[in-house]
């Protein structure tokens, strides 16, 4: 009979029952207790109750009696922490056992038991069992030690566990190998400081790469995992490890195979990429990952998201594949719009026909949502491959003929696109589109329609009629088409001004007199002052030469692609979104990215990383052991770094207002100035009339060593920033009766790597002499996190003695000159970000608009990204970069004539906050 029957209802009085079955002298009896207590334990029911009876069962040889007991025991020792201690003998016991199945069964238990008095009994038998002669034991063991760094970190670190877990990856049993690098791996996650606990040589992955053939599927999978985190120190040992891994595409184990395509995705990166052996590793990443694509839907997805990544860095590993990328009748929705994502990616002039092909039998299925994908699709491949775009404008004729309403409407928004792409190309099917406005609904399709009606105007009769019959309902139309109708008026007033002055007026009127939105009342002032002031400046500014658009408007940051390559196979691969935005706590600090490639022939530059900072440890002792007579080490020179707005007006999307809109006017500041220069009225609209001269704020000097503590020698000082560099101004002041001289400095290692970049230069200071001394400082020292960050621990030498006081450093001589973020990466990063790293501050005594708090803060490195008036209220968008590539972007709230703002501060490593605030309080109440 099965083990069912304990699960079914029992009568009144069980517990007191099982208490006296519990406690029958016969074996099987209390074998068959033990599992009743176990399935009401299991079903929800309260059986705390019988802790010391079922306690009292431990002492048994019988091995499934022993674990059902330890059962019961992992789920109530919490709850019963002074009966859970009755058991501490017995384990220790079992952990002495001959059976080595009992052995690795107590001490997995007591690790999994997370009660302080029993952790503290648990020290000794984990020592002796991962020494256990058997590997069963070894490798239970290993991931106790995990387990207990979980509860109490300090008694592993203590006690040397962490060693004896490395000692184990020479293991001579494969399995037991794999446990130590995963109990390593989930260490190293939840260690605070983020740096590795094993320092990975050659000699450790050649034992990880031996143990790699003959451990398990989860276990090749750990050990995968840490050799992605592993970077060679040439291209031959890159090669080497290459060979050795790609056996393990071939697995039958998804997961193994994935992380395997992560770690020669990361080799690559070292490989020469001309080289024959790196042509060979690309032939070879294909077979696997069309091989998952065969598996069960959920698979496949998981498949498709990693692939999706993979193509966007390495177009030519799945060129040759487009075919397994054709969409089944039977793909789950989800699977059949990745594929079309991963077809658009691939598609090139050699297989463009066959993608069209595809894409048309696609936008006549009956899955809504994905014919509407495919006809994009179709757009998309006419931008992108610009030899297929007559045939592609001919297939979206085609469908437009089919006059199914929501085909129509795709088709139309990607025919705007093309327009966009290829002017003056494709303008004859315009009166094709003209015939079908009538069945436009959609607010998107509606907008490229009036769009494409404003921008040739010329060509079309009745664009005035068109127009006009819009405007009709012009109050119920959505924001997007309103700001359109806008701008398409007044491009064909300007086209066309002696018949159509009646209707710019009209729209003009609704617009600002009408409107409660205050995007368009905003853009409508703007054109009335730019028609009523100037219209040959407001013809250049409307109808300006719009940039061309490229298809790749979502490819995915680099810097992001790269670090979730390093995370193909795990969860960041699917949202698409590093660890940081949707795990919080362990691990958030330490981002991965791909090695730089070891060319240097190719003369490319290394992009510096965050630097991470490590904790605090003993300060003063390094202060104490510091050579103070030592030479200071030169200080890395400022990389200038220019930021190239790709976007134009393209945060305005962000802000409220339109894509094809914002990108119209990209043009306007520039045409303006030809027109006539950046003052007059044009000029004040726009916000960019003749700038104020702001300077960098300079903080008055403290006192930082007084002539009590300092045996007469008394220093005062501050810190600033000239020239893209940071300085230590003081002031040395003799208080004492006797001449000082052979001054030196020294700095301890601080949270911004600060070092001295020169020696210290001060003359020999008489009594009751004062001299200035100016001190340049570097930002390539180490790196220690201090409390509270900016504090910096200084010991200044003379003949008298070593003075040792701490200052702290002013943000803003912390914030460097290339801080200054493109709008699109702007937006991106925002919304990287996750909530719970946002911080709001609020902020008194302001005095000025929100134009001279930009132009201060920008004089202070905090650079203004966009403006906005919001129901009354100013918002600035703004972004700087510390000294150590951290990024902040924040978000300022202004009510004109209000003393208070509100700062909202959005970064990845949220402790630089106070520091950030302070510096703006310092910063905005500067005269």
């Amino acid at each position: 009979m099965t083990d069912s029957k304990y699960f079914t209802t029992t009568k009144k009085g069980e517990i007191f029952e099982l208490k006296s079955e519990l406690n029958n002298d016969k074996k099987e009896k209390k074998k068959e207790a033990v599992k009743k207590v176990i399935a009401s334990m299991t079903v929800g029911k309260d059986v705390s109750a019988l802790f010391p009876d079922v306690v009292n069962c431990m002492q048994t040889d019988n091995l499934e009696l022993k674990k059902l007991v330890y059962l019961y025991l992992m789920n109530y020792a919490k709850s019963q922490p002074d009966m859970a201690i009755m058991a501490v003998n017995t384990f220790v016991k079992d952990c002495e056992d001959t059976n080595p199945l009992i052995r690795a069964l107590a001490v997995r238990t007591m690790g999994c038991i997370r009660v302080d008095k029993i952790t503290e009994y648990l020290c000794e038998p984990l020592r002796k069992c991962l020494k256990d002669e058997d590997p069963y034991v070894r490798k239970t063991a290993a991931v106790c030690v995990a387990k207990l760094y979980d509860i109490s970190s300090s008694m592993v670190e203590d006690q040397g566990f962490l060693d004896q877990l490395k000692d184990l990856l020479s293991d001579s049993n494969p399995m037991v190998v794999a446990n130590a690098v995963a109990a390593l791996s989930e260490i190293n996650e939840a260690s605070a400081s983020g740096q590795p606990l094993v320092e990975m040589n050659s000699a450790t992955i050649n034992k990880l790469l031996t143990a790699l053939n003959e451990c398990t599927e989860w276990g090749q999978v750990f050990i995968l995992d840490s050799l992605a985190n592993y970077t060679p120190k040439d291209e031959r040992e890159a090669q080497s490890i290459c060979e050795r891994i790609t056996p393990r595409l071939a697995h039958a184990n998804a997961a193994v195979v994935l992380s395997a395509i992560k770690v020669l995705m990361k080799l690559l990166e070292i490989l020469a990429s001309d080289s024959d052996f790196c042509a060979m590793l690309t032939k070879k990443l294909a077979p696997p990952l069309v091989t998952l694509l065969s598996s069960e839907p959920e698979v496949q997805y998981v498949a498709l998201r990693n692939i999706n990544l993979i193509v966007q860095k390495r177009p030519d590993i799945l060129k040759h594949e487009m075919k397994v990328f054709f969409v089944k009748y039977n793909d789950p929705i989800y699977v059949k719009l990745e594929k079309l994502d991963i077809m658009i990616r691939l598609a090139n002039q050699s297989n463009i026909a066959q993608v069209l092909s595809e894409l048309k039998e696609y936008a006549t299925e009956v899955d809504v949502d994905f014919v509407r994908k495919a006809v994009r699709a179709i757009g998309r491949c006419a931008i992108k491959v610009e030899p297929s775009a007559e045939r592609c404008v001919s297939t979206l004729l085609d469908l437009i003929q089919t006059k199914v309403n929501y085909v129509v409407q795709e088709a139309i928004v990607v025919i705007k696109d093309i327009f966009r792409k290829y002017p003056n190309k494709y303008e004859s099917i315009i009166s094709t589109l003209c015939e079908n406005l009538d069945t436009l609904d959609e607010p998107e399709a509606r907008a490229s329609m009036v769009w494409i009606i404003g921008e040739y105007a010329e060509r079309i009769d009745n664009a005035d009629e068109l127009l006009d019959s819009f405007l009709e309902g012009f109050q119920d139309e959505n924001a997007q088409v309103q700001l359109q109708l806008l701008t398409a008026v007044v491009k064909l007033f300007l086209k066309r001004p002696a018949d159509t002055q009646e209707l710019v007026q009209h729209v003009l009127s609704l617009a600002t007199q009408d409107s409660d939105n205050p995007d368009l009342r905003d853009r409508g002032f703007i054109y009335w002052r730019l028609l009523s002031t100037d219209p040959a400046a407001a013809k250049e500014v409307v109808l300006a030469d719009k940039p061309l658009i490229s298809e790749e408007t979502d490819l995915l940051e680099p810097t992001l692609l790269d670090e979730l390559i390093c995370h193909i196979s795990s969860l960041a691969s699917v949202y698409h979104k590093p660890p940081t935005a949707f795990v919080e706590g362990r691990g958030a600090g330490v981002r991965k990215s791909l090695p730089n490639r070891s060319a240097s022939a190719a003369g490319e530059e290394a992009v510096p990383e965050a630097t991470v900072i490590p904790n605090q440890e003993s300060l003063i002792g390094d202060l104490l052991s510091m050579d103070i007579g030592a030479p200071a080490a030169p200080a890395a020179p400022v990389a200038n770094t220019s930021n190239v707005d790709l976007l134009g007006g393209g945060l305005d999307i962000l802000l409220g207002g339109n894509m094809s809109e914002t990108t119209n006017n990209a043009a306007a500041p520039a045409a303006t100035a030809a027109a006539g220069g950046a003052g007059g009225l044009l000029g004040d609209i726009f916000g960019i009339g003749p700038a104020a001269t702001t300077n960098m704020i300079q903080i008055p000097k403290i006192t930082w060593l007084p002539a009590d503590k300092g045996k007469g020698l008394e220093v005062q000082g501050t810190f600033s920033r000239r020239n893209g560099q940071i300085f230590m101004d003081m002031t040395f002041t003799n208080k004492a009766m006797q001449a000082m001289t052979g001054f030196a400095i020294q700095l301890n290692k601080n949270s911004f790597g600060l070092v001295p970049a020169a020696p210290l230069q001060v003359a020999p200071l008489q009594p009751s002499q004062s001299t200035e001394a100016s001190l340049s400082l570097g930002t390539t020292g180490p790196v220690q996190r201090m409390e509270p960050l900016n504090n910096l621990q200084v010991a200044i030498k003379n003949n008298v003695d070593i003075f040792y006081f701490a200052c702290l450093v002013h943000g803003n001589v912390l914030f460097v000159e290339d801080g200054q973020l493109d709008k699109r990466v702007f937006l991106t990063t925002w919304k990287e970000i996750p909530a719970a790293n946002e911080i709001q501050f609020n902020l008194h005594g302001i005095a000025g608009t929100a134009d001279t708090v930009a132009a201060k803060m920008t004089a202070n490195n905090i650079f203004t990204i966009a403006k906005r008036n919001v129901e009354g209220q100013d918002m600035l968008y703004q972004s700087l970069k510390l000294t150590n590539n951290i990024w902040v972007l924040l978000e300022l709230k202004l009510s004109p004539g209000s003393p208070d703002a509100t700062l909202s501060l959005k970064t990845r490593s949220v402790e630089v906050g106070s520091i950030i605030f302070a510096a703006y309080e310092q910063i905005i109440r500067s005269p």
